[in-house]
């Protein structure tokens, strides 16, 4: 019997369901009773608790009010957790939602530790960064540097990695408050002047 192969789906931007889906908050429907969102780091956790704050840019300069980001980071002792559980006081895996008003994303987690890369070298502290939004087609990857880590950042393989060292400065958060909480401000560019620079994983 001949195998009939049916023909690929075509692929669809990020649109609203992936809020209804996976940001009720931000879509403005009620929690489920297990939701994984923007509080990766409880007040008992160890470590510098921080707030990592930030928009996102479309390629005129304009805010794109309804992007995703999904988050992954290593503890202050620069330990990953592989397994989510609401109960932990850290855990390594959080999302997020710019919001429709302001256009604005926080995440509250810890100042990660350094951690070391597939051959063994050192890594500046860091925080993996995955975004969705309209008309982007495959997420986007990039990464979070700390403006205050400059001597691990020089170090850091994967900032040395970027030819450009004037690239890299889109990488690297800067170091704020917000209502008086120690925090870290991450503007994402997709396009145009100061592009975010975005990894091929």
């Amino acid at each position: 019997m001949p195998v009939t192969l049916l023909p690929e789906t075509p692929s669809q931007t990020a649109g609203p369901y992936v809020h209804i889906g996976l940001a009720l908050a931000a879509a403005g429907n009620p929690a489920r009773e297990l939701e994984i969102w923007n509080e990766m780091a409880k007040p008992d956790a160890a470590g510098e608790h921080i707030l990592l704050v930030g928009q996102v840019f479309d390629g005129m300069g304009h805010l794109v009010r309804d992007s995703f980001l999904e988050f992954w980071q290593a503890d202050h002792a620069g330990e990953y957790h592989s397994r989510f559980d609401p109960e932990q006081s850290f855990n390594s895996f959080g999302r997020t939602a710019t919001t429709f008003d302001a256009g604005d994303w926080i995440i509250k987690t810890v100042k990660p530790g350094q951690v070391k890369n597939r051959t063994g070298e050192l890594m500046a502290p860091h925080v993996n960064v995955s975004l969705f939004a309209r008309g982007i087609n495959i997420h986007l990857h990039t990464r979070i540097y700390f403006d205050d880590e400059t001597e691990a950042n020089v170090n850091d393989p994967v900032l040395n990695s970027i030819e450009w060292a004037k690239r890299r400065e889109t990488l690297i958060a800067r170091r704020c408050e917000v209502d008086g909480q120690p925090a870290y401000r991450f503007d994402i560019r997709l396009q145009g002047e100061g592009e975010t620079v975005f990894f091929d994983f």
